[in-house]
């Protein structure tokens, strides 16, 4: 693969910004897919409609539920940066909808940590940028200096905890099953979003 300059991944994330949406409007993006039975993405088939309509009803509960420690607080509304938070997903990937109300929660608590979201699969060259292992996993969240455009860290797909419990069930049995994602979605509703946002005060400036 051709390397690719500091100036020339600004110019990729300073694109994907200029099409990016709150979240707000990402939750109203996921609502109206819902409602005309359809999804993000490049493949429209109809289980990734189901795993939008699935999502939304995760998110729906987690912007409700989630939880965040005063301790934690603290050192978020304590942070002094000016970043944005740019994050790769699409309707239909279940880490993504566990794992962004969580993220919107931490960036409400600092009017200095802007929150955008972009679609995957409209946002290739961005996605080419930061892939996990090789892979296109998301969600992925890019944290972009706003001052200099630099790109101070990222993180995602997954909390650390759960990234272990993939990588662990993949080496006994060698691939993803329904089973796993069971389990991988007891884990989440388990976890009540605090291993994301342990991971997220790790970012830097915020720990």
């Amino acid at each position: 693969m051709d390397t690719i300059t500091q100036n020339e991944i600004k110019k990729i994330i300073k694109e994907s910004l200029d099409n990016s949406m709150s979240y707000k409007e990402y939750r109203l993006l996921m609502a109206d897919l819902v409602k005309t039975q359809a999804t993000t993405g490049l493949d429209k088939s109809l289980d990734m409609v189901a795993y939008t309509v699935l999502n939304e009803q995760r998110m729906k509960r987690w912007d409700k539920t989630i939880k965040v420690s005063e301790e934690a607080q603290e050192k978020i509304k304590s942070y002094k940066g000016d970043v944005t938070w740019l994050v790769l997903t699409e309707s239909w990937c279940g880490d993504a909808a566990h794992v962004i109300p969580v993220i919107n929660k931490i960036a409400e608590l600092n009017a200095n940590i802007h929150l955008k979201l972009v679609l995957r699969d409209e946002n290739d060259a961005l996605m080419q940028q930061f892939l996990t292992n090789g892979g296109k996993s998301i969600p992925k969240l890019i944290m972009i200096d706003n001052t200099s455009g630099e790109v101070l860290g990222t993180f995602g797909p997954r909390p650390d905890a759960a990234t272990q419990l993939v990588k662990d069930y993949l080496a006994e049995h060698g691939t993803i099953t329904e089973e796993f994602k069971e389990i991988l979605q007891g884990w989440y509703n388990k976890d009540k979003g605090q291993n994301t946002i342990s991971d997220l005060l790790k970012l830097e400036g915020l720990s």
